[in-house]
């Protein structure tokens, strides 16, 4: 015990220069980024010049050349694209749903066809049911559902203080309603779009047909619709409701991951990856999911470059593409990864908005979690508390091995969903400041790793 007093005292000196070290380089990444840093007008050249990006599309293509010539002009020592095939899917021009009552007087509702819908084949018409929840409609039953359009409008749960917990709490809906009320012999439908904002933008997102020969249309409508078709609903005003899509399936298309990277001088086979989402849906400009992402992924770069530092291990930026509606870019980078033995330590997505950050969602062992745990005092200057287990990202998922750290960046959650897959998704609805001090959180945590290490990769090396 005498012993090991005595060697803490030697190191205690070391131990406090690094902190005050690390403490210093960390307020050099984050007045970089926030005075000089490129993402914000990153991000506003990715939503104007391009604007949205549904795989497959020809503005996802451009995107791509986009990324490409991005991190070319960043001067990464590497950059190159990664073929994969993703779905592609058309919205078509005509999305009209509307009501009517006893009068005959029609209502139109705010609607977006679900991402993979099919089209109505010009006008369906039907009665509405309203259902809040799964059990519901076994208690209908088929007699009662059969030949009409299922409402599914179960609310994000507002209890929950995380909004990501709330729309956990319900996206199931929107996610596999149209093949669970199909079971039941509905011909159509509507969903309750998913936000706690109470306004008359609709938000799409992506849906799944579980029967390849019974596929009906489906639509989100605004929360503001859906209260009023429920209350129309429970006054018995709604005589039929009308639904009219022109969506359509082609057949895959080629797309590709973008990647870019920092080759590491000491250990340059070791990966710390960074990354998110080029891909968007088909409204809006995909500012916050994923702009927001990538701009700061790549900042964390192109920080490294502007300020002359050189980093230990391999640092990389990966643009994913299909993320949306397949996860295509997702799944075949981490196809890759295991065919080549290459060898990731860590890996971070932004994937939840350009908002101010909070700190970090860990999906690692529980001695990974306590060692970047141990980071967490660095951070309280910068507001930056969380650090606790949890849900990393739907592009680095894949990646999961029971050795490699992923991690996600948690940004205040509140607001997320009020732009989240709309139309509202613009880069006018992202705060500069905001987006800037997310990239910095990003980039300390890499400095952080890229200097130490993690536990369970095949040593620590300092």
């Amino acid at each position: 015990m005498k012993k090991l007093f005595i060697l803490f005292l030697y190191s205690l000196p070391f131990f406090l220069q690094s902190q005050t070290n690390d403490s210093t380089q960390i307020r050099a990444l984050y007045d970089f980024n926030l005075t000089e840093g490129n993402c914000y007008e990153n991000l506003r050249s990715l939503c104007k010049d391009i604007g949205h990006r549904l795989s497959g599309s020809n503005s996802a293509k451009n995107a791509v050349k986009w990324a490409e010539l991005l991190m070319n002009n960043t001067n990464l020592d590497t950059v190159y694209l990664q073929q994969v095939m993703v779905p592609y899917w058309e919205r078509g021009n005509l999305e009209k749903v509307y009501w009517k009552n006893s009068k005959g007087q029609k209502t139109f509702l705010n609607s977006s066809a679900l991402g993979g819908s099919v089209g109505t084949n010009g006008v369906l018409k039907a009665e509405v049911i309203e259902i809040s929840n799964w059990g519901q409609l076994q208690d209908f039953g088929k007699s009662k559902i059969a030949g009409k359009i299922v409402f599914f409008n179960r609310v994000m749960n507002p209890t929950f203080i995380s909004t990501g917990n709330a729309y956990g709490s319900c996206v199931d809906q929107r996610h596999s309603g149209a093949s669970r009320a199909a079971e039941y012999g509905a011909v159509g439908v509507l969903v309750r779009s998913m936000t706690l904002k109470f306004d008359n933008n609709p938000h799409t997102g992506s849906m799944t047909y579980l029967d390849s020969t019974n596929r009906i249309p489906a639509v989100a409508i605004s929360t503001k619709d859906a209260h009023d078709l429920s209350l129309a609903l429970t006054n018995k005003d709604v005589v039929e409701l009308s639904m009219e899509l022109s969506c359509l399936q082609h057949e895959d298309a080629i797309s590709y991951n973008v990647i870019g990277e920092i080759k590491g001088e000491e250990f340059p086979d070791e990966v710390i990856l960074v990354g998110g989402h080029l891909d968007s849906w088909d409204i809006g400009e995909g500012a916050h999911d994923d702009g927001a992402g990538v701009v700061q992924s790549l900042q964390v770069l192109e920080t490294y470059k502007k300020l002359g530092l050189n980093p230990k291990r391999t640092l990389r930026c990966v643009m994913y593409m299909n993320e949306e509606n397949g996860n295509r870019g997702g799944k075949h980078y981490a196809e890759m990864v295991r065919k080549s033995g290459e060898k990731h330590l860590f890996a971070l997505e932004s994937d939840r908005g350009g908002f101010s950050p909070r700190g970090f969602s860990i999906d690692g062992t529980k001695l990974q979690l306590e060692y970047l745990q141990g980071f967490k005092k660095l951070f309280e200057p910068y507001q930056i508390h969380l650090f606790s287990k949890g849900y990393s990202g739907v592009d680095i998922g894949p990646l999961k091995n029971g050795k490699l750290c992923l991690v996600g960046l948690v940004p205040d959650s509140q607001r997320y969903f009020d732009f989240h897959h709309s139309k509202a998704d613009v880069f006018e609805n992202v705060h500069k400041r905001e987006l800037e001090l997310g990239a910095s959180a990003i980039s300390s945590i890499v400095y952080l790793v890229d200097k130490y290490g993690l536990p369970e990769s095949e040593s620590i090396k300092k």
